[in-house]
């Protein structure tokens, strides 16, 4: 069976495992459990617009999920399907970059591409940070400058209270040979970021608000 879980849809199933965990922990009602049985079920299902028979079956054990063992070993069984995100090149990231000189990349064999669903990384040197997503099946590519809040905020792209910073970058305006600033918080954290992401939403409004 080939990977069809995109790390988002794989994060909001360990957010729904960690729901019946909590339910079974707190509440005594066989009726009450048997509706949160069925709603996670439905939640995680409804995830996909279509399961094969297999696909199906991989997913339907997440409504017997009571306890914290029977979640990872869960978990670990569905993470070999999750979509690994696109393996990039330093020559494909340096043509989603061209204006960027001496360009400090990220190295590819400390990255799980299984947990990301954007590439993110700061360069300490010029107080930048990187980001490369997939934007309508492209990868697409941002930069601009990061100054951290010094204090936990929400973040635009996974909306969780997190260390965050503002991330501003310089857009093309309206006339010619004039530019715009545009940004918003975001994490500190690109893979704590990631790890939280349960949608693609809030990152691809993200991401195209400042590609202009």
């Amino acid at each position: 069976m080939e990977p069809f879980i995109r790390n988002d849809q794989y994060n909001f199933i360990k957010y729904q495992t960690q729901v019946l965990i909590n339910g079974h922990a707190s509440v005594n009602d066989t009726g009450v459990l048997n509706a949160l049985k069925s709603l996670s079920a439905e939640k995680v299902m409804g995830l996909f617009a279509e399961l094969s028979e297999e696909q199906n079956q991989l997913l339907s054990p997440v409504s017997d999920i009571k306890e914290r063992d029977q979640a990872d070993a869960f978990l670990a069984h569905i993470k070999e399907y999750v979509i690994p995100f696109p393996s990039i090149t330093e020559q494909s990231i340096k043509k989603l970059f061209p204006k960027a000189k001496k360009l400090k990349m990220p190295a590819p064999e400390n990255i799980d591409f299984r947990e990301i669903s954007y590439l993110g990384w700061d360069d300490k040197g010029t107080n930048r940070k990187y980001m490369i997503s997939l934007l309508d099946g492209k990868l697409t590519g941002i930069y601009g400058t990061f100054k951290p809040l010094g204090k936990k905020g929400i973040c635009a792209i996974c909306n969780k209270l997190e260390e965050t910073g503002m991330f501003l970058t310089e857009i093309k305006g309206s006339q010619l040979g004039t530019y715009t600033k545009k940004g918003n918080y975001i994490c500190q954290d690109g893979r704590k970021c990631n790890e939280n992401l349960i949608s693609l939403e809030n990152l691809h409004d993200f991401i195209g608000r400042l590609k202009g």
